[in-house]
């Protein structure tokens, strides 16, 4: 992470002003310094922003209204805000080599949203809008709007299934996106847990969508997009790639090829935090047909953008355009392998068998646990997991039959394979001793093997230290 030998002054005189107004929110924000600072993270979608990213986002940015984009806004007074979109705008494009690069969306639902709606604007509302002889919808008459509205509303999606590390967002039921479109999914090989590209062209060819999206937050492999864009072609759809979990492995040219989506999709949406390591946001990145849709995103689905936000992605990004940034990120994916080996060789069941990305799942029924039995366990004993489903998992997806593990936080903190080997042995002597009891949720664990383990995770923490520059 990159260093910022002032940003001890910067933050202690941040916190001195707030705790002047509300002392209560300054003792939390140092509080949850300390956290982050004691707790051996292996969330995959979390990481740790640099100084400098972090200190972008508190300042008088804040106070703008900037709805539009960069030269049309509907507020005066918006010229800085103009540098700050462009520049992040800039070094998205050049980082990722797309065509257009739109930073504003607050997450990476919003993110796809704005995609979602940019797909939809192009392939349903123009050609209606020309098929009628209207420049805009406000032109239609009602009995028009009304079969357009229809027919926005009628549109298909496949996505990957949930239990085989697919994302609500991708067309299920409990989010927007599944009550926008009639969706169906796609899903892996029972026997290896690989994604299955003949079942999904099966069911493509079967199911005709309008957008297959492609992407993930729970597999543990790499997918080949040349593929999944020849499987769109096929059936007329257009494939959107949402690659937030790894965007920063594709930033950092670990996936090229056929395994880097942007050369391959129109439409890419992703996060930029988790392993791209800047702030909390999104961005879409399409290709040059779908760019005046994307940057209808406000107020199409999203409110006014936050310029303070932008310019944290700004700097976050420019991070990532250097070499030490390639270096880290070809890092995370060696520490993921350690770890899925170390785990392996001590017994673990590893949905896939193994990893080739930044997270591995691990099925904790092995150890006759639920997910929400393990990922307690290991949060007594100092280490930050979240449960997850595996394939055609019993326990549903609450208390769930996985836990999922990532390497991107640690590998920020500079440990590396032979201390992720040393967490697999900790990851493991607490799985293995944790008793599960009648209920779900409910387990024991000896308070001997929870000292024991937090001993070892703290001194790897210490020899490990989080913004080392910084003594709040």
């Amino acid at each position: 992470m990159p260093t910022a030998p002032h940003a001890d002054t910067a933050f202690r005189a941040g916190l001195d002003a707030v705790r002047a107004v509300e002392p209560r929110i300054a003792e939390l924000i140092g509080q949850e310094l300390t956290a982050q600072r004691e707790s051996l993270k292996l969330i995959a979608s979390e990481n740790y922003a640099s100084p400098a990213t972090l200190l972008a986002m508190g300042n008088w940015l804040s106070d703008k209204y900037a709805e539009g984009t960069v030269g049309r806004r509907f507020y005066a007074g918006c010229q800085q805000v103009d540098g700050v979109e462009a520049i992040a705008a800039e070094h998205a494009r050049e980082l990722f080599g797309a065509d257009h690069a739109y930073v504003q969306p607050h997450s990476g639902i919003d993110a796809n949203l704005v995609a979602f709606w940019a797909v939809l604007a192009q392939r349903v509302e123009a050609p209606a809008l020309r098929r009628l002889e209207a420049r805009h919808v406000n032109d239609l008459g009602e009995a028009d709007w009304e079969a357009l509205r229809q027919e926005l509303g009628g549109q298909r999606m496949l996505g990957m299934s949930l239990d085989a590390g697919g994302h609500l967002t991708h067309g299920f039921r409990p989010n927007i996106s599944g009550k926008m479109f009639h969706q169906r999914s796609y899903g892996t090989d029972p026997a290896t847990g690989l994604l299955d590209y003949a079942a999904l062209r099966e069911t493509a060819r079967e199911f005709r969508p309008l957008i297959i999206v492609g992407g993930y937050s729970a597999y543990p492999r790499r997918v080949d997009f040349a593929k999944l864009r020849e499987i769109a072609d096929e059936v007329g759809a257009t494939l959107l790639v949402d690659m937030a979990h790894f965007a920063g492995l594709v930033a950092g040219k670990v996936f090229t090829g056929d395994f880097d989506p942007v050369p391959h999709a129109q439409i890419v949406t992703t996060t930029t935090h988790k392993s791209l390591r800047g702030p909390r946001g999104g961005m879409v990145l399409c290709d040059d047909s779908l760019a005046e849709h994307v940057d209808r995103g406000c107020p199409m689905v999203l409110g006014g953008p936050l310029p303070h936000v932008m310019a944290a992605k700004a700097v976050a990004l420019a991070e990532a355009r250097t070499p030490a940034f390639a270096g880290y990120a070809q890092r995370v994916v060696d520490n993921a392998r350690a770890l899925a080996d170390g785990l392996l060789r001590r017994g673990a069941r590893l949905v896939t068998g193994g990893t080739d990305n930044h997270i591995v799942l691990v099925d904790v029924s092995a150890h006759g646990l639920t997910g929400r039995q393990a990922e307690a366990a290991l949060l007594d004993a100092g280490i930050v997991t979240n449960r997850n489903a595996v394939p055609q998992d019993p326990n549903g997806a609450w208390y769930t039959s996985g836990i999922r593990l990532g390497t991107p936080a640690l590998t920020t903190r500079g440990l590396g394979t032979d201390e992720m080997d040393e967490i697999a042995e900790l990851i493991t002597t607490v799985l293995t001793s944790t008793d599960p009891g009648a209920s779900k949720a409910r387990y024991t664990l000896d308070a001997d093997v929870v000292a024991k383990v937090a001993g070892r995770a703290s001194d790897l923490l210490g020899a490990h230290p989080l913004y080392p520059e910084i003594t709040l």
